[in-house]
């Protein structure tokens, strides 16, 4: 482990897969990635992007493609359960014109990323596993589900919440727990009705719109799921629209304009707290199967980003043996903390606790200084 790596195995096609992916390629070394997907359309729905992941977009080279795919906007807006304007938060762009905040469909961004990475010499399999892996000190032999046998300096997991590589490293201890609450997302039958990402506050939920485009967007609500039922998706559409009920305004438009059942995501809410370090040998975790967050603070594709960035810098720079403790440094604490942060907003949301709008700036002021440093 103290040469720099030459080849790498990705396992994990999605957003935090795909971005070291491309990182690494960019960087001369020879990158395999396997999904256990075999189709590589994206579920989901919309993501919505912050400025600190943008500039992680911007270190791979895809900020452009990204921006031009999707919709920028520089405000985040509070609003009641009627649509009554609360407080308009700003998102300002950074000094070098990076959009403060940005809406655009998970299948768009995945698609700009698993290009870049292809483009710079990726190869991608999908409806791949990992079978069997041999920690040894020259290179650990990996065996995939189609066959294939091959030694890599670094095995990367982004495999999510429930990742396969994570409890072969470290143990079933450390899987996803669930939070007590799920988020539905959907897009209405609707052309966009916000140019901002605004929340409608409910008593104990929260709904809310994204833009996504020109005209589209995308509906979320957090709502308290006690016991994490299994909600068949045949009565999505029909159990949305009641949890929905209480709002008034553009909310209640929404509601009257869902989509098909069958195109109702809906996604219990979970965390994953895995200890430092991330790395056993020469495997590693990032993005959701080391730290899952929920989404209050539009965090988890973002961290993930930052992971795929600092750990292609860190291989790319020093030794394996050096790389992987520094890759953990860096981002161990801001992992966990806007992990806690994003719950403590949870947490609070749900229970009925509605800071004022000086609170709420001032809360939102800090976490953007946050945000706002080096990673």
């Amino acid at each position: 482990m103290t040469a720099k790596v030459r080849r790498v195995l990705v396992s994990g096609g999605g957003i935090g897969g795909l971005a070291v992916a491309g990182a690494l390629a960019r960087h001369g070394v020879a990158v395999d990635v396997i999904e256990a997907r075999a189709d590589p359309a994206v579920t989901g729905i919309g993501i919505s992007v912050p400025n600190n992941a943008l500039r992680m977009l911007g270190k791979l080279g895809v900020l452009d493609e990204v921006v031009a795919a999707g919709y920028p906007f520089d405000e985040y807006v509070m609003c009641d359960a009627t649509g009554a304007r609360i407080v308009g938060l700003p998102c300002p762009s950074s000094s070098d014109g990076t959009p403060g905040y940005l809406g655009i469909t998970r299948a768009r961004l995945a698609g700009i990323l698993r290009a870049a990475a292809t483009t710079e010499g990726a190869r991608p399999r999908f409806g791949v596993t990992i079978e069997d892996l041999a920690d040894g000190p020259a290179a650990a032999r990996v065996r995939t589900s189609d066959g294939q046998e091959a030694d890599y300096d670094l095995v990367v997991g982004c495999e999510g919440l429930r990742s396969p590589l994570r409890e072969r490293l470290f143990g079933a201890e450390h899987g996803p727990v669930f939070t007590g609450y799920s988020c539905w997302r959907a897009r209405p039958r609707l052309p966009r009705r916000v140019a901002a990402m605004t929340k409608f506050a409910g008593a104990t939920t929260d709904a809310g719109l994204v833009p996504l485009g020109e005209d589209e967007m995308y509906l979320f609500q957090v709502t308290a799921e006690p016991g994490n039922p299994r909600h068949e998706p045949g009565e999505r559409r029909e159990l949305l629209a009641e949890r929905l009920a209480e709002y008034t305004g553009p909310i209640a438009e929404v509601r009257e304009n869902l989509p098909p059942a069958e195109e109702i995501v809906y996604s219990p809410l979970f965390e994953v707290r895995l200890p430092a370090p991330w790395h056993r040998g020469r495997a590693v975790v990032l993005g959701d199967a080391a730290h899952a967050v929920v989404p209050h603070l539009s965090q988890g594709g973002s961290q993930a980003l930052e992971d795929a960035v600092v750990l292609a810098e860190e291989l790319t720079r020093r030794p394996l043996a050096e790389a992987l403790p520094a890759f953990t440094a860096r981002r161990f604490d801001r992992a966990r903390h806007l992990q806690r942060v994003s719950s403590a907003i949870l947490v609070r949301e749900m229970t009925g606790h509605r800071p004022d709008p000086d609170e709420l700036s001032r809360d939102m002021a800090s976490i953007r200084a946050y945000l706002d440093q080096p990673v």
